[in-house]
């Protein structure tokens, strides 16, 4: 049974959600606010569903301290529809984003697309090298020539999808829909901002360019 910890200060929500994914076959853990969360991680959540807009702790804040301690798929609940606030959280550690008022059909489909991905990744043991870089998938680290470059977990998702996947051109909705979990149009826009902070970063130890735009159609992964 998959363990998920949900986290939102609105008590009739927290009820809500925890009764429809119990009978979907969850163990669901909740807490009303971000200290009582961080407290109930050491129950080990395979995934977290997690409030942007709580009093003294918000969803953000949470996130980056969840991170020091977990690397389990964070999807925020939020009601900020701004593609920067998305950005943002994505960029801090989250995996994805999922508007207030909530679809449960919706958030169990999230759920389900997280979860998948994860055990495919837990399957994946095998190191790449290429040209100096090099990608550890089952620590999900990359390195290159020793110096670890440090990315955020979705920002690596990205590199990992990828780089499985070398020569072969993805549209940036396909991308998102296999980092990100479910696939969604006004989510997916920001593959292109995250995909130009990889290269920024990879530029730092290298000049080769390692993910090739193919104008008018997405991204591949160069050979």
């Amino acid at each position: 049974m998959h363990k998920i910890l949900l986290v939102d200060d609105d008590a009739d929500m927290l009820e809500m959600v925890q009764e429809y994914l119990s009978l979907k076959g969850y163990e669901v853990t909740c807490a009303l606010d971000g200290e009582e969360a961080l407290n109930k991680i050491k129950y080990s959540p395979d995934i977290i569903l997690l409030d942007v807009n709580m009093p003294d702790m918000d969803g953000f804040e949470v996130c980056m301290k969840i991170r020091e301690l977990v690397s389990c798929p964070i999807i925020f609940l939020t009601a900020r529809e701004k593609e920067q606030d998305r950005i943002n959280g994505l960029e801090i550690g989250g995996d994805d984003y999922i508007l207030k008022p909530i679809s449960l059909r919706e958030l169990e489909a999230r759920i389900k697309a997280h979860l998948k991905r994860e055990k495919r990744v837990k399957k994946t043991s095998r190191i790449q090298y290429q040209n100096g870089l090099m990608i550890d998938y089952s620590a999900k680290k990359i390195f290159f020539q020793n110096h670890e470059i440090t990315l955020t977990k979705l920002e690596y998702n990205i590199v990992e999808f990828l780089s499985l996947n070398q020569g072969r051109v993805f549209d940036i909705e396909k991308i998102y829909e296999n980092t990100g979990g479910y696939e969604s149009d006004a989510e997916s826009r920001v593959i292109t901002v995250l995909i130009s902070r990889i290269r920024k970063k990879l530029r730092q130890y290298s000049e080769q360019e390692y993910i090739e735009t193919v104008w008018g159609i997405g991204y591949r992964w160069k050979r």
